[in-house]
């Protein structure tokens, strides 16, 4: 997280020159605490608040978090995605499902918010499997340990909302292949174990119990989130990341009927578990 650590700073600073003494805790989760920050990695910051926030402050925590994140941003100095959700802690705690999200920034969401779009209050089930994540993470940045101001969500809920997020994500199949791939991998494995990993884990654990002609496309995936090489990789002994020379260009232009074989193989080994209940 070192290297990192002043894009943190300036995220945690912000956050407290907009909502000051109403912030309760900002904790770090995702990939920096699951696994470790891989190459295109976001950032990923879960702010809890003491109360709602205003329009006022939702705007200037916007502009502010468009100065730093991303290669876009308008300090002008390329830097990682920053993806940072506000909750009210009233609307979590207790916990309530579906939780309302008070703020949401995240870089695939810029063009909007260059338009002149702000963050709005929503209704948002993929709180239950990043709360679940800023739990089990356990990174203060600010404040206390995450379970003194969140409560777990329970595993009904945490498959509902996963579930609820797979027709979404399978409609950026063909603009977000990789990360397609890799999520959808992380929810049958959720589904199966009760627990969330980092996508290479899941990754890793799907590749194990797939049909061999249905392996090269995540074993691909998950070689060029490592920060391997982008070539299809052999699916009974995937790559190295120790051993990759570089991501270089992406494209899945010629793999999409693999792809799309891939994932009606894996949406209807989720579909079977969720009608069962999960593990």
């Amino acid at each position: 997280m070192s290297d990192h650590r002043p894009q943190l700073d300036q995220a945690l600073r912000l956050v407290h020159d907009v909502l000051g003494a109403e912030v309760a805790g900002v904790f770090l989760h995702g990939s920096a605490v699951l696994g470790g920050l891989r190459p295109d990695s976001d950032l990923d910051v879960f702010v809890v608040a003491r109360r709602r926030m205003t329009d006022h402050e939702r705007r200037n925590l916007l502009h502010g978090l468009l100065g730093i994140s991303g290669r876009d941003a308008r300090n002008g100095e390329p830097a990682r995605p920053v993806e940072l959700i506000v909750v009210a802690q009233g609307d979590v705690r207790p916990w309530r499902y579906p939780p309302r999200c008070e703020f949401l920034y995240g870089e695939w969401l810029r063009e909007d918010f260059e338009r002149g779009e702000v963050p709005a209050p929503a209704v948002m089930p993929d709180l239950a499997p990043l709360i679940t994540m800023v739990l089990l993470g356990d990174a203060p940045l600010f404040g206390p340990p995450p379970a003194r101001l969140l409560d777990p969500v329970p595993h009904e809920d945490l498959r509902l909302a996963i579930v609820a997020g797979v027709p979404e994500l399978l409609a950026d199949l063909a603009s977000d292949t990789r990360n397609v791939l890799l999520t959808l991998a992380r929810v049958w494995t959720t589904l199966a174990t009760g627990t969330v990993t980092s996508k290479d884990a899941a990754a890793s654990w799907a590749l194990d119990r797939l049909p061999d002609r249905h392996r090269p496309v995540l074993a691909r995936a998950r070689s060029l989130y490592l920060g391997g090489r982008d070539s299809l990789v052999d699916p009974v002994d995937p790559v190295d990341p120790a051993d990759s020379v570089g991501a270089g260009s992406e494209s899945w232009d010629g793999e999409m009927p693999a792809v799309r074989a891939h994932v009606d193989v894996v949406v209807r080994a989720i579909e079977q578990l969720a009608e069962r209940g999960g593990h």
